[in-house]
């Protein structure tokens, strides 16, 4: 009975495996309505479906109600890991039509300047955007909507390109991996026994836009031996198919290493897959940031007789990035009006002042009030906010000592004491120095003359 129970128990596993994840995806169709309008018509993928059959959406136009054929499995495994509790994904789709590669560096790809029929017919593009992936899928749908028993349209996935990496954050100066996978199946079995064995050859392409220019980084033709732009800002990109099956699926890796990164390499990066007249992008985003030091001065205590103001304290908030974000905050802590207040008084922030690296530094003024007796072991803090750092911030103090009102501390005490046995020392060093000059003397002296 083990191994039936052990069979069942992963039968069980697998099913739930598989079913994980959303069943329907709704989407919106995206096309020209002719005076620089777009017309939006509402549509749904079809992932998986249920023990009742095929649910009917008499809502949907049949030709947009795809159910998904899913061969490299690739959209599956994306929905598998998308939790429970996340908000569905934006899902766009559109007309796609098969094009030649319009870089110079992937002609290769394309040396019949003409498409071959088995990328003749209708093709959709459809992209999805949520925080846990980014994707693009070409779908080629079949040519009739078949009745299961709803009306719905078949359409096989032929390129789907992914990231679960769609926003990245890095701090300033460490490694950026920017994650990227891909899968192919031949759209036709033609265009199958009609090429050699083996994934086709493929162009990966990555660029980067910030602040509304565009710049390539990376693009690579592995296997084609091409000539290749050379790759920017020591960018390395691990361009390969992971397997070799003779007629597919296949899947691929171009996952993109940047290392050291700084500030002018955050920006919107388009990673790029380019087959043989199919193209299919993904779009991430790469944010640099640094968290700030925070120190407060004069540390650890200020001093001030009563009616009168504590010296000007600075705050330093030193080496962060972004500029962006950025608040200083007084406190005044364990006062008479409570354990927390806003401290009062002017305060002002200085210029920022930009480093080598990139980030900045400035600096938060307090000048406070005259204080009274009943402010003696009052805090002073500055407090930090800023994109980098968690809800809280952080903050640095100083404690506010109001002259004549404090006893001597342990601190005093034990400085005392050291002085005090230093200064013994020294007297008892000096006694006896003075015992043996005045020894030396009288032996000196008792000395016959004829010797002295």
């Amino acid at each position: 009975m083990k191994p039936l129970s052990l069979l069942l128990a992963l039968a069980l596993g697998l099913g739930t495996a598989v079913s994980a994840g959303p069943a329907v995806i709704e989407c919106w169709f995206v096309e020209d309505a002719g005076g620089g309008r777009l017309a939006k018509r509402p549509a749904a993928l079809l992932l998986r479906q249920g023990p009742g059959g095929l649910p009917p959406r008499p809502d949907l136009d049949p030709e947009l109600y795809l159910k998904v054929h899913d061969p490299a499995g690739a959209l599956q495994a994306a929905f598998r890991r998308y939790p429970r509790n996340a908000p569905a994904p934006h899902c766009e789709m559109s007309r796609y039509v098969p094009l030649l590669a319009s870089a110079n560096w992937a002609k290769g790809l394309t040396p019949d300047q003409s498409c071959p029929r088995a990328v003749d017919g209708t093709w959709l593009m459809v992209s999805m955007s949520s925080p846990v992936f980014s994707l693009s899928i070409l779908l080629r749908p079949q040519s009739e909507p078949q009745r299961e028993p709803a009306l719905v349209t078949i359409a096989t996935a032929v390129l789907t390109v992914l990231t679960h990496t769609p926003t990245t954050r890095i701090q300033l100066g460490q490694d950026a991996l920017l994650d990227l996978s891909f899968a192919y199946m031949p759209p036709t079995p033609e265009a199958t026994t009609s090429l050699a064995p083996g994934p086709p050859p493929f162009g990966l392409e990555w660029r980067r836009q910030h602040q509304g220019k565009g710049h390539l980084l990376l693009a690579a033709t592995p296997g084609l031996g091409e000539q290749m732009p050379a790759a920017q800002e020591g960018a390395v990109a691990f361009a390969a198919w992971d397997d070799n099956e003779p007629w597919g699926p296949w899947t691929g890796n171009g996952t993109l290493w940047l290392p050291a990164v700084r500030p002018f390499q955050e920006g919107a990066y388009l990673a790029t897959i380019h087959l043989p007249y199919l193209q299919g992008q993904v779009t991430l985003e790469l944010a640099v940031q640094k968290p700030p030091k925070v120190s407060l001065m004069p540390a650890p205590l200020v001093w001030a007789a009563p009616g009168e103001a504590p010296p000007e304290l600075l705050c330093l908030v030193s080496h962060f990035y972004p500029s962006e974000g950025l608040e200083v905050e007084w406190e005044l802590r364990g006062g008479p009006e409570g354990s927390f207040q806003k401290a009062k008084g002017q305060r002002w922030l200085s210029a920022l002042h930009h480093h080598s690296d990139g980030s900045v530094s400035l600096s938060g003024h307090l000048q406070p009030p005259p204080v009274t007796s009943a402010q003696h072991g009052a805090r002073y803090a500055c407090r930090v906010h800023h994109p980098s750092l968690p809800a809280l911030g952080r903050s640095a103090e100083v404690t506010l000592e109001v002259a004549g009102l404090s006893g001597p501390s342990l601190e005093d005490g034990v400085g005392l004491f050291l002085s005090a046995f230093l200064l013994l020392g020294l007297f008892k060093a000096l006694g006896w120095a003075e015992s043996t000059v005045r020894a030396l003397t009288t032996t000196l002296g008792k000395l016959p003359s004829s010797l002295a």
